[in-house]
């Protein structure tokens, strides 16, 4: 395996990384210091500077090695990257207009549909218009008459419950908690107010039943990092987004609930809302 450098990604980073990966302004969801935080476990990430630019290592979860670089990827001399090139097995996630623009150095170009994010126009997930979300609508209506739902904001005053929402989610998972993104979605929750992450916790007939943890990824978009619920209540999920998506700003018109990692579960839930926009992350080499 290729040597990690530069330091692992930590709390410090963020007042000088969070701006940059945020001034990049792309929809991508690893251009988020949050994300990268709280999936250090599982990334290994660490962060390093060359030529004067800010960059970070990792490893995907197929196990190869990468870099990003904390910035419009364009604007990094291509030398810098032939350079780094030996540290790493490729250059992730290379936004799409990125590809392009480099097809002029000869490049290789490959990329997998477990690291594509899943993008909803903010106003699809308010109304579940259109006869392919019917099922959407429906389960949204059962749990309207089943329930009598209420929503915060996520609060020092109600954080508890959702630890236990968390707690609860994991246990009907009925998978080992590190198959999941519990780990993580536990320090989002202590770290909230630190990372700068907001939300809102859901409760049906008073008591705890989900919440939904994010962030602004671009001017106009929003990232889902967590959306935990107890299926116990059946349309849990069907009602936060919908919730959720129609109490955000207007500034966000789109939502991206970020990739599915290449599981089938996963992939089929997220397909089952349409999105409307596959955001592909190429993974890039310079043909030497």
């Amino acid at each position: 395996m290729t040597e990690m450098i530069g330091t692992p990604i930590s709390l410090e980073h963020k007042s000088m990384l969070a701006p940059k990966l945020k001034s990049v302004n792309i929809p991508v969801s690893e251009y988020s210091f949050q994300n990268l935080f709280l999936f250090r476990g599982n990334h290994d990430y660490h962060v390093f500077d060359r030529d004067g630019f800010t960059f970070i290592q990792g490893t995907t979860y197929d196990g190869k090695t990468h870099i990003m670089p904390a910035a419009d990827m364009r604007e990094v001399p291509v030398e810098t990257l032939r350079a780094l090139q030996k540290n790493c097995d490729f250059f992730f996630p290379v936004f799409e207009d990125w590809a392009e623009y480099f097809r002029q150095y000869g490049v290789n170009l490959t990329y997998l549909d477990g690291d594509t994010d899943y993008i909803y126009t903010s106003v699809k997930m308010s109304t579940y218009a259109g006869r392919k979300l019917h099922k959407k609508r429906n389960l949204l209506k059962q749990f309207t008459q089943l329930y009598s739902a209420t929503a915060f904001m996520i609060t020092d005053d109600n954080i508890q419950d959702a630890f236990y929402i968390l707690d609860e989610w994991q246990k009907q998972a009925d998978l080992p908690r590190e198959e999941t993104d519990f780990k993580a979605c536990h320090e989002a929750l202590t770290l909230y107010k630190e990372l700068g992450i907001c939300g809102g916790i859901y409760y049906a007939d008073k008591k705890p039943a989900a919440f939904i943890l994010g962030e602004e990824l671009t001017e106009n978009t929003y990232v889902m990092h967590f959306a935990k619920g107890l299926t116990m209540y059946k349309g849990i999920y069907q009602f936060i987004y919908n919730d959720f998506a129609s109490i955000l700003p207007k500034r966000y018109e789109f939502i991206n609930f970020e990739q599915d990692l290449g599981s089938v579960a996963l992939r089929v839930a997220k397909t089952s809302y349409v999105p409307d926009v596959l955001v592909k992350k190429y993974r890039m080499t310079f043909i030497q």
